[in-house]
């Protein structure tokens, strides 16, 4: 593998607060140098690419990403899931264990990261189920998953009820500190619900939950997380009440992190409007204020991960009844100008709105990506954060084509993504 040095860039590196000129310098797959300032030059014999000023960052990790492999491939498969990737400046992806059959094993778990690896497009990385089947009743092979490389262990979106089987699951992962997921819904509070209890749901006749259903939950989660000392990610936090429940815990000491969907920084409860059912989301949108509320968190510092929370699902199952509509939409072509708009409408520093899509998540997983410095992967994106881009669901990779961005202006146009040094697009 030649040697390769991206000269006269706008390194942005959210580890070390760097925002500044610069050039990094990257042979056989790795940083070798980064050499901060103007000026720098390329030694001989070495591949030169010049950015022109634009902005070099460290690749970003989504931690949340739905595919139909195995099991539903029409939706989605690992390879254009790793296209899509690719194309949006993702360079690692964590694939969720909601597949058919579950990735509840370590054979599950070693053949999507070998299925992956095979792909040579991004790093595909997988999160195995908590319990078994994610039927929550019956602890999964948690330890030799972990060591058949599982970033995290969740049952996604489905809630684990039974609270002996969750003191089970935590107290397990916390003998090996092994990472634990779980997205708060109170579930008899949010059974069938497709929005969010208020004025809104009433007028147009949809089955609601009340906000207060995910504090509820949480309040639960996090009595466990302090009883056994477990590793814990509240997987998409979604409300006011449950930030400010997350940041009484973090004031505790516990070891707790959260996550967001970028849709839920980007639109509110209103831009249902007429039973548009791309903007059918579970958890589903909430109100203006708890969107300004996970702003602000993200611009605190409270939120560890922003997630494209990529759930791929075909017309006939959007182009339905609001309330029957699958839940969910695509994200991972759309996740960097998406987050660029809490840069540009909300006023956020540049490196706060990339920490959470890079240094965030690769200390939460423990991986050694998402920093520019020597010896880290050279996975890197290379990007204009004020070009216009107007996005065209059937122009992205994915095989499901539902965004809720579709024929949306936005900025931020990805020019340039590596993988361990090669470049993808």
């Amino acid at each position: 593998m030649s040697a390769l040095a991206i000269l006269n860039a706008r390194l942005l590196d959210p580890a070390t607060d760097y925002d500044g000129p610069g050039a990094v310098l990257i042979e056989n797959g790795r940083i070798t140098e980064v050499v901060r300032g103007a000026g720098a030059t390329a030694p001989e014999g070495v591949t030169v690419i010049d950015a022109g000023g634009l902005c070099l960052s460290p690749g970003l990790i989504d931690i949340r990403v739905k595919t139909g492999e195995p099991g539903a491939e029409p939706k989605e498969t690992l390879k254009s899931a790793a296209l899509s990737a690719a194309a949006g400046g993702v360079t690692t992806i964590v694939v969720q264990p909601d597949t058919d059959p579950a990735i509840d094993d370590p054979a599950m778990i070693d053949h999507i990261q070998r299925r992956g690896a095979a792909l040579e497009l991004v790093n595909v990385r997988a999160a195995g189920a908590a319990t078994k089947a994610r039927d929550g009743q019956r602890m999964a092979e948690i330890g030799l998953m972990d060591e058949a490389g599982a970033l995290y262990f969740t049952d996604v979106d489905k809630v684990i009820a039974n609270t002996r089987t969750l003191q089970r699951v935590m107290s397990y992962a916390a003998a090996f500190n092994a990472l634990i997921a779980c997205r708060p819904a109170e579930p008899w509070l949010s059974e069938g619900a497709v929005a969010t209890s208020g004025e809104l749901a009433t007028r147009l006749g949809l089955p609601s939950a009340p906000a207060i259903a995910e504090r509820i939950q949480l309040e639960r989660d996090l009595a466990l997380v302090e009883q056994t000392g477990a590793r814990f990610l509240v997987d998409q936090i979604s409300t006011e009440g449950a930030l400010a429940t997350l940041a009484r815990a973090r004031g505790k000491g516990l070891e707790v992190a959260a996550s967001v969907s970028v849709n839920h920084l980007c639109f509110n409860e209103i831009d249902i409007g007429d039973y548009r059912t791309f903007y059918r989301m579970d958890p589903p949108l909430r109100p203006e204020s708890d969107r300004q509320a996970l702003v602000e968190a993200v611009r605190e510092g409270l939120i560890d991960a922003i997630t494209s929370a990529h759930a791929p699902a075909p017309a006939e199952d959007k182009r339905r009844p609001f309330a029957e509509a699958a839940p969910g939409a695509i994200g991972l072509e759309t996740l960097l100008p998406a987050a660029l708009t809490l840069h540009h409408q909300e006023g956020l520093d540049l490196l706060d709105v990339l920490r959470p899509l890079t240094a965030g998540p690769a200390a939460l997983l423990g991986l050694d990506a998402g920093v520019l410095k020597a010896g880290a992967p050279a996975d890197l994106v290379l990007f204009d954060p004020g070009a216009p881009v107007v996005i065209d669901a059937e122009r992205l990779h994915s095989k499901s084509k539902n965004s809720p961005f579709d024929g949306r202006r936005l900025q931020g146009k990805v020019l340039g993504t590596w993988v361990g040094g090669v470049r993808k697009v």
